[in-house]
């Protein structure tokens, strides 16, 4: 028989731009650091930029980090993933990465964030864009993408304000 699992670790994706500032990294950093404070488990696609980062972030800070790695080496990671998981699903890891995620955290971003932030509208995961001046995080922060959902993805000035939007988000 199977039993529903009480007091579970809420995981939170981190998505964002493999290629990034140094000043989005250190939001990225920053969030992971904020959310393993939290008691949020981080999953993200594990390889570079705000995805090792927040990884850092988090590691750091005593939590755990998960990444779904694109290929099927799971020496890709970068060296802040604690669990990776090779997919070999190329581009087709972005929906494992959100499909994993109780609540999904953009920060900047191309067009990959894009088809995750996408992926977890249709999939009705709450999102977070860190409004940080760049990439699709701060397009999209207090935007609605269709009418498929009556929410919006929620803007975040910086990781506390993010982590606390995030803890709301999902409160019972």
């Amino acid at each position: 028989m199977l039993t529903r699992v009480r007091n579970r670790t809420h995981v939170v994706a981190v998505i964002g731009a493999a290629n990034a500032s140094p000043a989005l990294l250190n939001h990225a950093e920053a969030l992971g650091a904020a959310l393993a404070r939290a008691g949020f488990r981080i999953v993200c696609g594990g390889r570079g930029g705000v995805m090792e980062a927040a990884c850092r972030g988090a590691a750091e800070a005593g939590g755990s980090t998960v990444g779904i790695l694109p290929g099927l080496d799971a020496s890709e990671a970068n060296p802040w993933v604690q669990i990776a998981i090779p997919t070999g699903l190329g581009l087709g890891r972005n929906l494992v990465v959100v499909a994993s995620a109780d609540a999904v955290v953009a920060v900047g971003g191309g067009s990959g964030t894009l088809s995750e932030i996408a992926l977890a509208w249709q999939l009705g995961k709450p999102l977070v864009g860190l409004d940080v001046g760049e990439g699709w995080s701060s397009r999209l922060a207090g935007e609605s993408l269709d009418g498929k959902r009556s929410d919006r993805i929620v803007a975040a000035s910086d990781a506390a304000d993010a982590t606390a939007r995030v803890q709301a988000l999902l409160a019972p």
